[in-house]
């Protein structure tokens, strides 16, 4: 880190305010590293993914990621335990129980509404004196820029639009690193020309959630039929987060049918298990995908979560990758700190890449 900065000189500029940037900026919340979080949406908004109605189901991993990052006892109040997932597949008679029990974990995972997360991880970012939120902001260009004096290290400088007056609300920024963490559309791979690979699916998932009749008793059901899986997790209030994979056309006719109607399609394809299902919550279909960026490191840049690697949520891995990477990236920032190493080093972004 260089001993003299202005407030446009960070260690870390991050582009992405969502779940796994914000994730990353509080990992590192405690560390002698000046962060600059940019998010292009205004938060408390359905359009910055913190805030919108989907739920991640955290592994006992994760909790652990954030149990280390000291937020775990402030997101606790907002998870709901899995004790136990049933997993069928309709039509067959094979079914696969797994428990805690047998596991020997204090729960199989966890789940959590974004808003929740979102809320605690700005809360958490806001109260950081070394953490500089800009948003909505959006970035207009990259630059990776090589001094020769060996006093004046390596930087990467970005171009940062924020709401306002063109002239006036335009800034460049300037650091040792920027992460991407700026999802799968990531502009940073944009403007890099950083190359990705991509399958789509012809799949979306039908994100809602419900009310059942019965109490739910922690149990996350995982159902796979002909069209896709369908996933009932535990929610506080027992309520449920449904996931209903089906292909995209079917997707927007379940999205377009009223309550009551949607409902009986929902009952038909899960079943009596939870009992009849009361109400369901406001729906929302997101297309389904495998995409993987060609490198997850270049010149003084890093890639994270969905910018990284976006996969199938039939496991509920998307998230908990994200949070490993952001794991594996911030111990390693932290690390060259304590050795006076280069942080956008060749060396150290290897390490990550490895």
């Amino acid at each position: 880190m260089s001993k003299t900065r202005t407030d446009k000189q960070f260690d870390i500029i991050i582009i992405g305010g969502g779940l796994a940037g914000a994730s990353l900026a509080c990992a590192l919340k405690d560390s002698a590293l000046k962060i600059a979080v940019v998010e292009a949406f205004a938060l408390n908004t359905d359009a910055q993914p913190c805030y919108d109605d989907r739920t991640v189901a955290l592994s006992y991993g994760s909790r652990c990621i954030f149990d280390g990052m000291g937020l775990w006892s402030v997101l606790e109040p907002y998870a709901e335990a899995i004790d136990h997932i049933h997993i069928s597949d309709r039509g067959h008679l094979g079914i696969t129980r797994l428990s805690k029990q047998q596991e020997g974990v204090a729960a199989l995972g966890y789940v959590l509404e974004n808003r929740a997360i979102g809320q605690q991880l700005y809360a958490a970012m806001n109260a950081a004196p070394n953490i500089t939120l800009l948003c909505p902001a959006e970035v207009c260009a990259v630059q990776q820029v090589r001094n020769t004096s060996a006093e004046q290290p390596d930087t990467v400088q970005v171009e940062v639009k924020s709401a306002g007056p063109a002239d006036t609300q335009r800034q460049t920024l300037s650091a040792a690193l920027l992460v991407a963490a700026d999802g799968n559309n990531s502009q940073v791979m944009q403007l890099l020309n950083i190359g990705h690979s991509r399958k789509n699916y012809f799949q979306s998932a039908l994100i809602t959630n419900i009310t059942p009749g019965k109490k739910h008793n922690n149990v996350a059901y995982e159902r796979f039929t002909e069209d896709g899986p369908l996933a009932f997790l535990p929610m506080t209030g027992n309520r449920c987060s449904v996931v209903w994979t089906v292909p995209s056309a079917q997707a927007e006719e379940l999205l377009a049918l009223d309550e009551a109607a949607f409902l009986k399609q929902l009952q038909q394809r899960f079943g009596f298990r939870l009992g009849q299902i009361k109400k369901a919550g406001q729906r929302q279909v997101y297309p389904l995908f495998l995409q993987s960026a060609s490198q997850t490191v270049a010149e003084r840049v890093a890639l994270i979560g969905n910018a990284a690697h976006s996969v199938h949520p039939v496991a509920g891995q998307g998230f908990n990758l994200a949070l490993r990477d952001v794991a594996l990236l911030s111990e390693l920032m932290v690390a060259s700190v304590r050795n006076g190493d280069d942080i956008g080093s060749p060396a150290v972004l290897q390490q990550y890449a490895a």
